[in-house]
């Protein structure tokens, strides 16, 4: 078998390395999967960097999310041949051992984007569903509207009738995001209140900030008496940057997000309940990520490097056992 693995933290094109390996033996309890996708994202890239909430030991196996198929059990409780989300570490490599109970069944489906399932559209998903009771009609209002996170929102907010503001930093990004069907789009400023009031009408009833610094301040005085903002990201690299009044006066709720504790605390049945919603919105054509180029294992280095050159309308993928 072969993984990626890396020995010191650093740049990601530099320190990544390609090395083969005996399989593990299974022990009792745990399954053998064939990896057949596994997608860069930010988070992976940051993990390497040695900039993410978590630093492995090293040396570590690069990945934190994917697809397999299980090849071989040893126990119960899944089957050869399923489809499976494969488990939240080092995962990009040709093959996991992993235990059965970790383990989230899928149905078969498109690969590439169930291959996406579990960090993106579940922090989406979470984000819309966990902290406030959403109902047709009410508005969020959202920061780093064209992320990929951002995208996974404004499918999901349109599909239960979630009124949606699309807040980005650039001009440019504006029109993308109004074909994909967003209700508001703006650009970021210090007047951002004022433009969200005069497109909508209203107050929000919540904010999702992956911005921080001087935009988390500006989302939350769009908020309405009690609502909430949600900071699940820091793109700014600065400190949150929040006014007085909107907490003091207004009781506005501050929370934070992180999808890594959810997945290590949450039960099999919240899971499957969770990965089984984005399945079927996946199979309804609801949600859904374009995929711009895949990459084997081998060529790893041009791949992070891809991923992190420039803007791209596409994710990254890596097929570890071909396309």
């Amino acid at each position: 078998m072969k993984q990626v693995l890396y020995r010191n933290f650093g740049n990601p094109a530099e320190v990544l390395e390609v090395k083969e390996r005996d399989s593990s033996v299974l022990t009792e309890g745990q399954a053998r999967i064939k990896v057949l996708r596994a997608p860069i994202n930010p988070s992976d890239i940051a993990q390497v960097a040695g900039q993410y909430g978590v630093k492995p030991g090293l040396p570590a196996i690069a990945g934190l999310e994917g697809l397999g198929r299980v090849v071989e059990v040893n126990g119960t409780g899944i089957d050869g041949g399923q489809l499976v989300l494969l488990p939240s570490v080092g995962t990009w490599a040709t093959e996991m051992v992993g235990p059965i109970d970790q383990l989230v069944p899928l149905p078969e489906g498109d690969l590439d984007q169930l291959s996406m399932l579990r960090v993106n559209p579940a922090t989406a998903y979470l984000l819309l569903t966990e902290f406030v009771e959403l109902n047709a009609g009410d508005w969020v209002i959202l920061s780093a509207a064209n992320s990929a996170v951002g995208s996974y929102i404004l499918q999901l907010a349109k599909a239960h009738g979630i009124n949606l503001v699309c807040v980005v930093r650039r001009e440019s990004a504006v029109a993308a995001l109004k074909q994909a069907g967003a209700d508001v789009v703006l650009v970021d400023g210090i007047d951002l209140a004022e433009q969200v009031r005069a497109a909508t009408g209203t107050e929000m009833k919540l904010a999702l900030d992956a911005v921080a610094g001087d935009t988390f301040g500006r989302l939350a005085e769009t908020l309405e008496e009690a609502g909430t903002i949600v900071l699940y990201g820091g793109m700014s690299e600065k400190p949150v940057s929040v006014a007085i009044d909107p907490i003091l006066f207004r009781d506005v709720r501050v929370r934070g997000f992180w999808l890594l504790p959810w997945i290590l605390k949450a039960s099999k049945e919240e899971q499957t309940k969770v990965y089984g919603d984005l399945t079927m919105a996946v199979a309804a054509g609801i949600l859904h990520a374009p995929v711009e180029k895949q990459f084997s294992l081998d060529e790893i280095a041009e791949a992070v490097t891809y991923t992190m050159t420039g803007e791209r309308s596409g994710k990254v993928l890596l097929a570890p056992n071909g396309f």
